[in-house]
C-alpha cells in the first residue's frame, strides 16, 4: 500500500542538485547531496525519497537502492526509467517510482528537428566542405511537403509535433502503444506501424524502452520504409536493431540520425561510426540550459507534496 504519512524533520532526501540551488524546497527535510560518487552522503537506509543522478547510467543509479530499506519515492530526471529497473526488485513494496515528464520535451523536440532538417538538408556534407575549403553545392529535400510518422506519441511526441508545425509538412502521423483520439487527429496503435511506414518519408522514435519497444526497429521494420527516408532516434538506442539499420544503410536505400546507440557509448572502431547517410550525436537530447530550470522545478514540487503527505505526480508503477 502507498504510504501518504507526513515526513518527520529526520527524512533524508538525496538529491544530485544541491539544495541550495533549488528554489521552493520544502523546510523540515534532511537534504544529502549525491551525484554518483563513491562515498554516500549519508545512511541510505535513512533515505525516504531517491533523486537518481542524471545521465550517470543504470550501474549508479541502482547502486544504493538495497540498501534503502526505507524509501518511498525513486524520482528520475529522465523520462525513460530503463537504468532505474534492473533494480526494482531490490526495494520495498509500496515505493513509487517516478519519472521527469515536463523536463525534456523542449531540449528532446529542438534536438529532434535539428536532426531532420541537418539530415535533409545536407548539413553534415557541409561541414566537411567546410573543413576542406570545398564549396558543395547541391539539391537536397526539403522538411515541407514530407510525411512524418512519430512513433511514440507521449509528451515527448506531442512537443516534437508543436515543432513540426510550421514546416509545412504534409502530414503527421501519430503511433503509441494502444490507439486513441486528440484534438490534432488520431493516434494510432503499434499494430498498424506495417501500413503506416510506407507512407513516411521521415520516422521519428521518440517512445519509451521498454519490452514491447525492444529491437522493434528490425529489419521488417526497416525493410517496410519507403526508399530514401529518413529514421530518427531520440528514444534509446535498443529500440533499433543496430546490426540490421547497418545493413539498410550501407544499401544506401535508407538514411539515420542518432541521438542514441546500441551499444552506446559508441565504441571507437564501431562499424556506425563511418555507415554511410548517418548522423550521429551523442545522447543529448536533454543536455541543455533548458534542463536544470525544468528538473528544479520539478523536484521542488515533487517534494512539497511528499512533505505534505499528497500524492506525487509523474508516477509510472508502485513496487509489490
Amino acid at each position: 500500500m502507498t504510504s501518504t504519512r507526513t515526513p518527520t524533520p529526520t527524512t533524508d532526501v538525496w538529491l544530485p542538485i544541491a539544495a541550495e540551488e533549488i528554489e521552493g524546497l520544502p523546510e523540515g527535510l534532511n537534504y544529502r547531496f549525491w551525484d554518483g560518487g563513491r562515498d554516500y552522503p549519508a545512511d541510505p537506509a535513512n533515505c525516504a525519497f531517491y533523486v537518481v543522478p542524471y545521465m550517470k547510467g543504470a550501474e549508479v543509479a541502482v547502486r544504493p537502492l538495497e540498501a534503502m530499506s526505507a524509501v518511498r519515492v525513486v524520482q528520475t530526471l529522465s523520462a525513460g526509467i530503463d537504468h532505474v529497473e534492473p533494480g526494482l526488485g531490490l526495494l520495498p513494496a509500496g515505493v513509487r517510482l517516478c519519472n521527469a515528464k515536463g523536463v525534456h520535451e523542449a531540449s528532446t523536440a529542438e534536438l529532434t528537428l535539428a536532426l531532420v532538417l541537418a539530415s535533409l538538408r545536407g548539413l553534415p556534407g557541409f561541414v566537411h566542405g567546410q573543413d576542406k575549403e570545398e564549396w558543395r553545392a547541391g539539391f537536397h529535400p526539403a522538411l515541407a511537403d514530407k510525411t512524418v510518422l512519430i512513433v511514440g506519441y507521449g509528451s515527448i511526441g506531442a512537443a516534437i509535433e508543436d515543432r513540426l508545425e510550421p514546416f509545412e509538412c504534409a502530414r503527421v502521423v501519430r503511433v503509441a502503444r494502444s490507439a486513441r483520439a486528440t484534438g490534432r487527429g488520431p493516434v494510432h496503435a503499434l499494430d498498424e506501424l506495417p501500413a503506416l511506414l510506407p507512407e513516411a518519408d521521415v520516422v521519428i522514435l521518440s517512445t519509451p524502452l521498454n519490452p514491447s519497444t525492444q529491437g522493434l526497429v528490425d529489419a521488417g521494420f526497416l525493410a517496410a520504409m519507403r526508399d530514401g527516408a529518413l529514421l530518427v532516434n531520440v528514444a534509446r538506442g535498443p529500440v533499433v536493431d543496430t546490426a540490421a539499420l547497418l545493413a539498410e544503410l550501407g544499401s544506401g536505400r535508407l538514411r539515420a540520425a542518432l541521438d542514441v546507440t546500441d551499444p552506446e557509448p559508441l565504441p571507437a572502431g564501431h562499424p556506425l561510426w563511418h555507415a554511410p547517410h548517418v548522423l550521429i550525436t551523442p545522447h543529448v537530447g536533454g543536455s541543455t540550459s533548458a534542463f536544470l530550470p525544468r528538473a528544479k522545478r520539478l523536484l521542488a514540487a515533487q517534494l512539497t507534496r511528499f512533505a505534505a503527505g499528497q500524492p506525487v505526480d509523474n508516477l509510472v508503477l508502485t513496487t509489490d
